[in-house]
């Protein structure tokens, strides 16, 4: 990638002179679409990022939210008083790393990691849950196995290595995901009001420090290199532009940035990513309206003879640039050392341009807001997608149940998500393997170990995710399902949606048909997050997705956080002593089910409730009730899949339904919910959904469907069979 003409002529114009090498090189970065959002910054105001909880929304390293205190927790945050929130905050961030783990899977996805734990430091936070949403071609296909295994094993390795338990995620197969896999991850980090840092440079005469790893020449280019489509020789010329992850370093990072945050020697900061330190140092001082004057020879290298663009663009991992008064300098030279991490004074803020040199020689030299915010939006033509028609198939029952059933993307992912410590931390309430993890918030303040110490008990949701089945059918209702079936997730384990943050990866948005599905998605999330009186409070944009394969599917991955009371929750498993009851209006059609994509056929998208936020709320209300044994949403594979889950060696479930629409309907907003009491469930949900007695819990073990006149029986023994096609397979 070059900057495209049209770009060097607004630049000359604005510089009065041609751009320096360094010059045209950080402006092809910085106005990439990775960076500057060219082609989906006109879309993305549809998103409602205001409320009572938002702290600090979009446009930070991470958003920052309050947390309810423990007695309001469990109200939904639209009827919430501003006096009900907590000291405690947490903040919420989300980042992609696809091209890179398509090029080299292992420490694409490391290095993800890495990223999003640095944004959360930044903040002043300090990092307590990972989630990842993962999205591969069909699993059948060799070379997807090889990206999925190890996508996995580097985000396990990293993210196990520094002491941050993955909790939450997803993963989807799709062959459109072939020639370009999507790595997302989100991270929950912790702070409050006193130790609250921000990316905006604070006062002119600071100064710059780059904190961390020593810098060299990995990632070069690696914001222009995200921005374009992958091309056939992507794994082996494009390997140069992959960062490598060194998670010992990462973890030194961490501790030290508590002991900064705890002296209060941070003015404000920002992690190394995208465009490295010219990225870094750029933005903050843009922020505040401020310049800077850094001299790169300072900056500490690993590599030898290292020259001003790759000083300046290297996205070497592991690093931090802080703005520290002057009469602090000293005291994180020696927080650097005694963490056995390097220090660099590269400068400082001024009143004046950005500008760097080298060898003293100006390479740099602009206008930092120009070079920050001044890309100019593209105007893109859309066109929608046109809807489907029913044609279902004729297909046998036994085997649909089964095949769905034992569809990678609905079987059970424990091969996953047994690979990541997940308990490390010692806040994960309820594990990976549910509809939604359960993170202790604790009170803040003092020292870690008082922060540890039990205090406002109030739990975190945490569930992230989108369906590409679903968002391939039908953008924008698939977009809105998106968002109600992870409030959904979070609303059956007793929470109430608190926050959200997104990642919209799309194809390449010069393609009409191509950014007609990135706006369905974009419009679509933001009509139900608002719709659900959730704030969606910051994200990340991935387009040019394609390949050779062709574009990916429109992909709005979701990280939905909510609130209760305490940390105990419903599992999703049978007790074998209730009644079964499935809550929730059906869409009567399976487009985008895994039903069809197994069997053959189409159909439209369901329709999807009109009052979400009522039916998220009474979900959660049902889920609190001590008359409630178990609580499973249903979506990926349909009721089938739902009652599979619930099922165990103790217990299992003697279900009726009237055909294979209502078994295999994927319309979110549903849970089936095991009660002693299903006169009071009923009573609450008068008026919100409908309520559809299935039948009864039992003690045998047995899944029995009865659909019409069709019964099919399946063991405990023989679901878990079915369910683990992914190790199976692997192994």
């Amino acid at each position: 990638m070059s900057l495209p003409e049209s770009d060097r002529e607004l630049i000359t114009a604005e510089l009065g002179r041609e751009p320096t090498p360094a010059e045209a090189n950080l402006f092809e970065n910085l106005w990439s679409e990775h960076c500057a959002y060219r082609s989906s910054r006109p879309l993305l105001g549809a998103f409602h990022s205001a409320g009572e909880q938002v702290v600090i929304g979009p446009g930070d390293d991470a958003a920052v939210i309050a947390v309810p205190e423990p007695a309001a927790a469990d109200t939904p945050a639209a009827e919430r008083d501003p006096d009900e929130y907590s000291e405690t905050y947490i903040t919420l961030g989300i980042e992609s790393h696809n091209h890179p783990s398509y090029v080299d899977p292992y420490d694409g996805a490391a290095t993800g990691v890495g990223g999003i734990v640095r944004d959360t430091l930044s903040m002043g936070a300090y990092p307590i849950a990972l989630a990842d949403s993962l999205y591969f071609g069909d699993f059948e296909r060799e070379h997807s196995q090889y990206l999925f295994e190890g996508v996995v094993e580097g985000i396990s390795d990293y993210g196990n290595s520094i002491g941050v338990p993955t909790v939450a995620g997803s993963v989807d197969f799709h062959a459109d995901y072939e020639g370009n896999p999507l790595v997302n991850v989100a991270c929950v980090g912790l702070t409050d009001e006193e130790r609250l840092v921000t990316a905006e440079a604070q006062q002119a005469g600071n100064k710059l420090v780059l904190f961390g790893n020593a810098t060299g020449r990995d990632g070069l280019g690696g914001a222009s290199f995200a921005s374009e489509d992958l091309d056939e020789d992507a794994e082996t010329e494009d390997r140069p532009a992959v960062q490598v992850g060194d998670p010992y370093s990462e973890k030194l990072l961490i501790e030290a940035s508590e002991t900064l945050i705890d002296e209060n020697l941070v003015q404000s900061a920002r992690d190394l990513g995208a465009a490295g330190l010219g990225g870094a140092s750029s933005e903050l001082v843009a922020k505040g309206g401020f310049g800077a004057e850094i001299e790169l020879d300072r900056v500490h290298q690993r590599e030898p003879n290292m020259n001003a663009l790759e000083i300046l663009l290297a996205e070497s991992q592991e690093r931090m640039c802080y703005e520290v008064t002057p009469e602090d300098v000293d005291r994180v030279a020696e927080i650097a050392e005694r963490f056995d991490l390097g220090c660099s004074v590269i400068g400082e803020v001024s009143e004046g341009n950005y500008t760097c040199t080298f060898e003293d020689e100006v390479v740099v030299d602009v206008d930092p807001e120009f070079l920050a915010e001044g890309a100019p939006m593209n105007d893109l033509d859309a066109v929608d997608p046109e809807p489907a028609e029913r044609d279902l198939p004729d297909a046998d029952l036994n085997e649909a149940v089964e095949s769905v059933i034992s569809n990678p993307n609905t079987a059970s992912k424990r091969w996953v998500y047994r690979q990541y410590d997940h308990e490390v931390g010692v806040r994960t309430a309820m594990k990976p393997g549910d509809d939604a993890a359960i993170m202790a918030i604790r009170e803040t303040g003092g020292d870690r170990a008082d922060r540890d110490a039990d205090g406002s008990g109030t739990g975190l949701a945490i569930s992230s995710g989108a369906n590409p089945n679903w968002t391939s059918a039908d953008p924008h209702g698939g977009a809105r399902a998106v968002a109600l079936e992870n409030a959904t997730n979070i609303a059956a384990k007793g929470a109430v949606p608190l926050a959200a943050v997104d990642c919209l990866n799309g194809g390449n948005p010069e393609k009409p048909d191509v950014y007609g599905g990135f706006k369905g998605i974009v419009d679509g999330l933001a009509e139900m997050c608002s719709d659900l009186s959730t704030p969606v409070v910051g994200g990340n944009v991935s387009l040019y997705n394609d390949s050779e394969a062709g574009p990916i599917p429109p992909t709005p991955t979701l990280a939905m956080v909510g609130t209760k009371a305490g940390y105990d929750a419903p599992p999703a498993a049978l007790s074998g002593e209730g009644e079964l009851l499935l809550v929730g209006d059906a869409g009567d059609s399976l487009g985008g089910s895994e039903y069809l994509n197994a069997a053959g056929g189409s159909d439209a998208f369901p329709t999807l409730p009109e009052n979400p936020a009522d039916l998220v709320a009474t979900i959660a209300e049902v889920a609190r009730a001590e008359s409630t044994l178990a609580t499973h949403d249903v979506s990926h594979g349909g009721l089938a899949v739902t009652l599979a889950e619930l099922l165990t060696a103790d217990a299992g479930a003697d279900v009726a339904v009237d055909d294979a629409v209502a078994l295999f309907d994927e319309t979110p907003g549903r849970v089936v919910v095991e009660t002693t009491d299903p006169e009071s469930v009923r009573e609450a949900f008068d008026g919100v959904a409908a309520v559809e007695s299935l039948g009864e819990a039992t003690a045998d073990g047995e899944l029995s469907l009865t659909v019409g006149d069709e019964t099919v029986k399946l063991g405990a023994e023989a679901v878990a069979e079915l369910r683990d096609v992914i190790p199976e397979t692997l192994e």
